[in-house]
């Protein structure tokens, strides 16, 4: 006698209902964690800081290129001023970057708050603060930066001493990031150059090899990013051992 077959029980609408209700959740869940990541993302990034990393060798010695840094934004908020000397990232002024400004579509904008690499991310150049709102600025090949008619002790940071001139605001000049030339004061270039309100002028600390004030002119404060705090990574050479070790 063959032994009786037991039939598979019938999925009911509740069994239907429950894993419908149980994927929902599930669904539910994932939307809930991408909102608050994001959330998060972008109060951290807006309030207290963001990570940066290094992309050109602007800021010789001080920077290295593929250094890692956090640059901070509270001090900002907090309305501590800017200082000569510090090193401030921000978005570079339109004339650099080929007469483009920051784009506001919906996606660039995601990416500026969240800094998401698969996002559409503006450009952002770092640089140390040399002019105040209000300072004389002066350049001479050889010598170094006048501010106000004093010379500028740079020993402990610059790579070189600037090979070039800089007197009057027609000096400021040379190409931009799409290798254009570009002459931001050529209306008025025989005024002297002294930094108007609400502006800072930049230069890199390889002073040969930066694209910066003395390029593009007067940057607005209004672009300002954040001040570079602490460095977090930076690729080391391989020690060099004595050649009898190598024997």
């Amino acid at each position: 006698m063959e032994p009786a077959k037991i039939s598979p029980k019938p999925e009911t609408k509740s069994d239907a209902g429950g894993k419908l209700g149980t994927v929902r959740g599930f669904v539910k869940e994932i939307i809930e964690l991408v909102v608050v990541t994001l959330i998060l993302l972008i109060a951290i990034r807006g309030l207290i800081g963001e990570a940066r990393y290094i992309p050109s060798a602007s800021m010789e010695p001080t920077l290295q290129i593929n250094d890692r840094l956090i640059v901070e934004k509270i001090s900002g908020h907090l309305g501590q001023p800017i200082k000569r000397g510090d090193i401030l990232v921000f978005y570079p002024p339109p004339e650099e970057m080929g007469g483009r400004d920051l784009r506001n579509d919906p996606l660039t904008l995601l990416g500026r708050w969240t800094g998401l690499p698969f996002l559409p991310n503006d450009p952002a150049f770092i640089k140390r603060v040399i002019g105040l709102p209000g300072d004389h600025i002066r350049i001479q090949a050889g010598v170094g930066v006048f501010i106000n008619g004093q010379l500028l002790d740079e020993s402990s940071y610059i790579k070189e001493i600037p090979d070039y001139d800089l007197n009057i605001l027609g000096d400021i000049g040379g190409r931009n990031i799409t290798n254009e030339f570009i002459h931001p004061y050529a209306a008025n270039g025989n005024d002297p150059i002294i930094v108007p309100a609400g502006h800072l002028f930049m230069m890199g600390d390889n002073r040969n090899n930066s694209e910066d004030s003395h390029v593009w002119g007067f940057l607005d404060q209004k672009r300002v990013i954040g001040r570079a705090w602490v460095l977090i990574w930076r690729r080391l050479n391989a020690p060099i051992y004595p050649p009898i070790l190598s024997e």
